[in-house]
């Protein structure tokens, strides 16, 4: 996958970007509630992280985007943390080195925009994610920061940066 390319979201980007997120969750067997799935931010992305402090990354391949990340503040959260979300990528994306690629990418981001440490839900069977994370330097916490709403995600996640 040589020419693919991790870019800023643009707004054309956004039925490509649902699709991809819908399609991942469907895939896993996510259920719908509690989750991303239910967002409505799914089908406009790029206006979701068109405010200060955080930015949506499309992966595209050959004008098809196959994976997706962003970073935001943590939602009803006190501390200057900021939140890695809706990290989907397509089976044809995975386990070729794009997912830590994206993660140094947002985190890299997240330092810019001043963060102290980055928080992150998933779900438990999603191991081959987690052990991406781990890998970057996320360390499992005992209980959620902040109120995401995504109260189906049972695993949590942070890294200080």
């Amino acid at each position: 996958m040589g020419n693919a390319k991790i870019r800023e979201i643009k707004p054309e980007d956004n039925e490509q970007v649902a699709k991809v997120i819908r399609k991942v969750l469907e895939d896993m067997g996510v259920p719908k509630v509690g989750t991303a799935y239910a967002d409505k931010a799914l089908d406009d992305m790029y206006a979701e992280y068109n405010v200060p402090k955080a930015t949506y990354f499309v992966v595209e391949h050959d004008g098809k985007i196959i994976g997706c990340a962003g970073i935001a503040q943590l939602q009803n959260f006190e501390g200057n943390v900021c939140e890695l979300q809706k990290m989907y990528f397509l089976e044809e994306a995975r386990g070729k080195g794009i997912g830590s690629e994206m993660i140094q990418i947002c985190l890299q981001r997240a330092k810019e925009y001043g963060f102290d440490a980055c928080y992150l839900e998933t779900m438990p069977y999603m191991e081959a994610a987690q052990k991406l994370y781990k890998k970057n330097g996320f360390e499992y916490i005992d209980a959620p920061l902040g109120n995401t709403g995504h109260y189906s995600c049972p695993v949590w996640m942070l890294k200080k940066l």
